[in-house]
């Protein structure tokens, strides 16, 4: 098996290149080849790759490749984690937002469209070469943000493409540390779009133990979270950390104008700490969710994939992000009760908004972009999204 990782420069790719070796019994990798425009970091990437693989015995073939054409030919799965523009337009994204009085963040709101409005064309030219150039039946496996409007365009294109996304295997780690038990017993059944999720249960060998978890933790998922616990047993869930942006939006908004953009952090990070930072769980979701894919074990993933009736109240062609049980190239949804209306009316609100985003990103068409903006609770209103969207899109042309 070939298996192909797009955008591998990135900080994350060690570790998703030794949990491939790792598994290499139940996915059989022959071949992994590592590409990226960015020569400098592909070489320092690939360089500790290549160590890390000769640590662990890996017999394969190891290939950095600025060619995308070579790195595609024959891949049975295609991983995608690029950043269009870098951390340079992520910095954008997030502060151009804030002279307008909205929050900055790169997947969320406004910043969310401008990446989109870059990525998704990208991504889609990528799709198409391995569409090409891999083979009959590969996989595009998605882990560029905002997620969950990239994998809308990929389906919308025709692709065999599915989303994934970190922050319910962080979830899972977490509960299985609190419950001293193997992560691999834990379902968490979080449900909603991607960076708009709430967990409702957590299945421990079947049986739900979330109430458990909140009477005994929910101080420290407070913490976490940065929301108050009172929230938690509310809404009888345990909503993603990207809620913050809505459930505590203007002290989020104060806490962003008063301070220094992530985006400047992660640069000054990246710089220092290149070989040494780890892969925030995705490459373990990764990993996990090409073995099922691979091997057909039936384990279940928390993926973006097509609604199809999975979550009542949003169009079958919606993207959602929910726990799903993964055979031999087959995913499939679990069954969901109906979102309580606090839940579903905000799932509604944004859906409505990344099925403009998607549009706009795909066709270019700043009208809808507008259109988007104006959908979107964080916006919402005729004179922002005026204001917004010629400084959004001015870096939409930016190279990957």
């Amino acid at each position: 098996m070939k298996i192909a990782v797009v955008g591998a420069g990135s900080t994350y790719t060690p570790e998703l290149v030794s949990g491939l070796s790792r598994e290499r019994e139940a996915i059989d990798v022959s071949e992994l080849v590592l590409h990226d425009v960015d020569a400098e970091r592909l070489d320092v990437v690939g360089s500790l790759a290549q160590r890390m693989l000769l640590h662990q015995g890996f017999e394969g073939r190891l290939e950095s490749t600025g060619e995308l054409d070579r790195a595609l030919d024959g891949a049975d799965f295609v991983l995608i984690q690029i950043r269009v523009g870098g951390q340079e337009a992520r910095f954008q994204d997030e502060t151009v937002p804030l002279a307008c009085g909205c929050i900055g963040q790169e997947t969320t709101g406004a910043g969310g469209l401008a990446k989109a409005f870059r990525t998704v064309p990208v991504v889609l030219s990528i799709a198409e070469q391995v569409r090409e150039r891999a083979a009959d039946g590969a996989w595009i496996v998605d882990f560029t943000n905002p997620v969950g409007i990239v994998t809308r365009a990929l389906l919308d294109a025709g692709h065999r493409a599915v989303g994934l996304c970190n922050v319910a295997i962080g979830f899972q780690r977490s509960f299985a540390r609190w419950l001293d038990v193997e992560p691999a017993r834990l379902v968490v059944d979080q449900v909603g779009l991607n960076h708009l999720t709430w967990v409702r249960a957590v299945h421990l060998d079947g049986d739900d133990v979330l109430s458990q978890l909140l009477a005994d933790h929910g101080d420290e998922l407070a913490d976490e979270l940065e929301l108050p616990h009172r929230l938690f047993d509310e809404l009888g869930a345990i909503p993603s950390y990207y809620l913050r942006y809505f459930y505590a939006h203007d002290r989020v908004l104060a806490e962003q104008l008063g301070g220094t953009p992530r985006a400047a952090r992660v640069m000054e990070i990246e710089r220092e700490l290149l070989e040494q930072r780890g892969g925030a769980f995705y490459s373990e979701a990764a990993v996990g969710l090409v073995r099922s894919l691979a091997s057909g074990d039936g384990a279940v993933h928390e993926v973006d994939l097509r609604n199809a009736g999975t979550l009542e109240g949003l169009a079958d062609d919606d993207v959602v992000e929910v726990p799903a049980r993964v055979e031999r190239d087959e995913i499939t949804p679990l069954p969901q009760e109906p979102l309580a209306p606090e839940l579903l009316g905000l799932v509604q609100h944004v859906a409505a908004y990344e099925r403009l985003a998607a549009q706009a990103a795909e066709q270019g068409d700043l009208a809808v972009a507008r259109k988007a903006l104006l959908a979107h609770p964080l916006i919402g209103q005729d004179e922002l999204a005026g204001e917004l969207l010629e400084p959004l899109l001015a870096q939409r042309e930016a190279p990957v």
